[in-house]
């Protein structure tokens, strides 16, 4: 996790309002850093917002993206952002456990019938809230970009929850999702995201879960045998900046970014899905890994086995938030 020193906090005060004091004459610089690379949904959303900002305010804004931990890595990005070295992220929604307890609800199993219910979820008065709710911490949620919901793989099948058991599953770092595996008297093993085919070959674990765009980029397919399409959780970023530096920024500049933000969020989100059909369709081909699809019946018996989870976060969540999330799924 990451831990601010007291050096770094007065730091990122000094550099805070530093970032304030511009010449009329220079470009507002927002430094836009993400772990992926440009192909993907999140890396091309990257480059539309830089496109589209420079567009809308010549002259007024610079963008510059840093793909592929080029700027920063995954372990020190926050700390950045928090110091003033960067000014946009879009990590992953498991990444904010540290910041503020609410958001680990998209880490809650099961929860999430399908991608729409996300959506309403997100758009909800409770869903946007969540953007706002590390302000005290200096963080502002700008939106929410799709990865996908995600599947299973192991070496084996994975029908029923007993076939679980035993195996020793990739997990993020990230509470609700340990818990999640061990409900089903499965072994959570932290990992990061680029070790994971090697630790799939070496046998330092045999499942993982993930989104089909995922598996399909890192080559999952190619040292895991069985995926099942159990769509049990979500895999989602938040685009973040730094609070003090938002608002700061003039009105008129703010308000405009925020425009260019939204419009950016829905093509991110659209390429996210036709990236994670065609993902599936590509894994089917190549015939390295069986596909199962669960029956609504063995679905259910996934949903009730994991759904002590829900209890056992529902005091750091909030039972009226997990309650506001399901009744996304009625549509």
């Amino acid at each position: 996790m990451f831990k601010l020193t007291a050096k770094a906090l007065a730091c990122a005060a000094i550099l805070s309002c530093a970032g304030l004091v511009q010449a009329a004459d220079e470009p507002i610089l927002i430094k836009f850093a993400h772990v992926v690379a440009d192909n993907t949904p999140k890396g091309q959303g990257a480059l539309l917002f830089k496109q589209l900002a420079e567009e809308r305010l010549p002259g007024r804004v610079k963008v510059e993206v840093y793909p592929n931990s080029s700027l920063f890595g995954d372990g020190k990005e926050m700390e950045a952002l928090l110091l003033g070295e960067v000014q946009m992220l879009a990590p992953s929604l498991a990444k904010f456990e540290q910041y503020a307890k609410p958001v680990q609800i998209f880490d809650l199993p099961f929860l999430f019938d399908n991608m729409e219910a996300v959506d309403r979820f997100q758009a909800s008065p409770e869903g946007r809230g969540l953007l706002t709710s590390m302000e005290d911490k200096n963080i502002t949620g700008l939106a929410y970009w799709h990865n996908g919901l995600k599947v299973m793989s192991a070496n084996k099948p994975l029908r029923d929850p007993a076939d679980a058991r035993g195996l020793k599953f990739r997990v993020q770092a990230s509470a609700v999702l340990e818990e999640q595996f061990k409900a089903v008297r499965a072994n959570p093993r932290k990992m990061s995201f680029a070790e994971v085919y090697q630790g799939l070959q070496t046998g330092v674990v045999n499942g993982t879960e993930n989104t089909w765009s995922n598996y399909y980029s890192q080559k999952v397919h190619e040292v895991q045998k069985y995926m099942t399409e159990s769509d049990h959780g979500l895999i989602d970023y938040m685009v973040i900046t730094n609070t003090k530096f938002w608002k700061g920024l003039p009105d008129d500049v703010r308000s405009e970014l925020e425009k260019v933000m939204a419009e950016v969020s829905v093509e991110v989100n659209k390429q996210a899905d036709e990236l994670n059909r065609t993902a599936k369709e590509d894994i089917a081909k190549a015939g390295t890994t069986e596909i199962i699809e669960l029956t609504p019946q063995q679905r259910a018996e996934w949903r009730e086995a994991m759904r002590p989870v829900w209890q056992k976060f529902e005091k750091e969540i909030g039972a009226e938030l997990i309650q506001a999330a399901e009744q996304s799924n009625q549509g």
